[in-house]
């Protein structure tokens, strides 16, 4: 383990040159990984898995559009790829990587197989913080943990692919057998982390749903669309209004805070965006705080656990989310962004 030191406060990661992949694959050297649903995650972390060398085999639905992927991935019928009831019965580490509502769904089906000295594992902390809405209570005779890859499955493939990887958090729920954290972090590492980091279940899904409604993805939207409808109401073009709003940050800034952080991007803009980007953070900050703080307080309370799970409960769930990801896709900033993209210079 690697202490590190985060302005003056220490954490303690697992890298890559203290559990190797050579010690993950004597982990699990006796383990049959089932991964099971072939969705956002299944894919990037199966297709890791077997190329770092582990004994990985997919259960799907047949017939699905995720079992063709499967196939088309090289997963073979009767060999590697099976149904999900096959699959678990084979598998000693179920990996549960079906989305969360679909998991409370096949729960029933699962915790059958879940048989002494197995273990559970997870990408996300939904189904066991919220047990008292999932129902997903795994018995007490195996080993429950997660890795959860700081990303999503598309990221981690492409990175593991360029010789990279995503950072991951991991956590223990329940050690049956005195292996679990072994099994957990050879996980980490086979799925291809960069680091892995310790948090607990519920800490994951807190952090996870409050990111990905905030900065990661509901807050960046909306901040996008406000600058940009502004832009256009002053007279902008939509060209203009896109490029200063979505694809100078897409394309140029993030890249630069992704490289060597926020503060090395603002010292290497003009001083007349350093000025103005150094004063207004404070009132954009200052703005957004209390949203972040309700938003943290729905996701401690269980209330986005629950909007989440009546939403997909709905018999025309799938329609209307299709048509609120058109009303996005129709809009004049995003078919602006189209636009836009089309135009991007290609290498010949």
């Amino acid at each position: 383990m690697a202490t590190l030191n985060f302005g003056g406060v220490e954490e303690t990661v697992i890298t890559r040159e203290e559990f190797t992949l050579e010690h993950a694959r004597q982990v699990l050297s006796e383990e049959t990984i089932a991964v099971i649903g072939y969705g956002v995650q299944g894919p990037g972390q199966a297709l890791n898995l077997r190329d770092n060398g582990f004994n990985v085999i997919v259960g799907q639905r047949t017939p699905s559009k995720s079992y063709e992927k499967a196939l088309a991935d090289g997963w073979k019928p009767g060999e590697t790829l099976f149904s999900i009831e096959e699959a678990l019965e084979k598998g000693t580490i179920i990996c549960y990587l079906l989305s969360d509502a679909g998991q409370i769904q096949l729960w029933d089906t699962v915790k059958k197989h879940l048989t002494a000295g197995k273990a559970l594992y997870f990408s996300h902390g939904f189904g066991i913080t919220y047990n008292d809405q999932t129902g997903i209570v795994p018995p007490a005779d195996v080993d429950v943990f997660l890795v959860a890859p700081k990303g999503s499955g598309t990221s981690l493939r492409r990175l593991f692919v360029a010789g990279e990887g995503l950072n991951s958090s991991f956590a223990v729920h329940q050690d049956a057998t005195g292996k679990a954290q072994d099994r957990c972090l050879a996980l980490g590492i086979g799925v291809g982390s960069g680091y892995l980091f310790q948090t607990n279940f519920k800490k994951e899904v807190y952090s996870d749903l409050t990111g990905e409604r905030g900065v990661l993805m509901g807050g960046i939207a909306g901040m996008m669309e406000a600058q940009y409808s502004i832009l256009r109401e002053k007279g902008h073009s939509p060209s203009e209004a896109f490029n200063e709003t979505v694809e100078e940050f897409t394309q140029s800034l993030i890249r630069l805070v992704g490289e060597n952080g926020m503060d090395w991007m603002f010292a290497n803009c003009s001083t007349t965006a350093q000025r103005g980007a150094l004063d207004w953070r404070h009132r954009f900050r200052e703005a957004t705080a209390p949203v972040f703080r309700d938003l943290y307080e729905s996701v401690a309370t269980g209330n986005e656990a629950r909007i989440t799970i009546e939403a997909n409960q709905a018999a025309d769930y799938r329609e209307k989310l299709e048509e609120e990801l058109n009303e996005i896709h129709q809009s004049e900033m995003w078919q602006a962004g189209q636009t836009v993209r089309s135009l991007r210079p290609k290498n010949d």
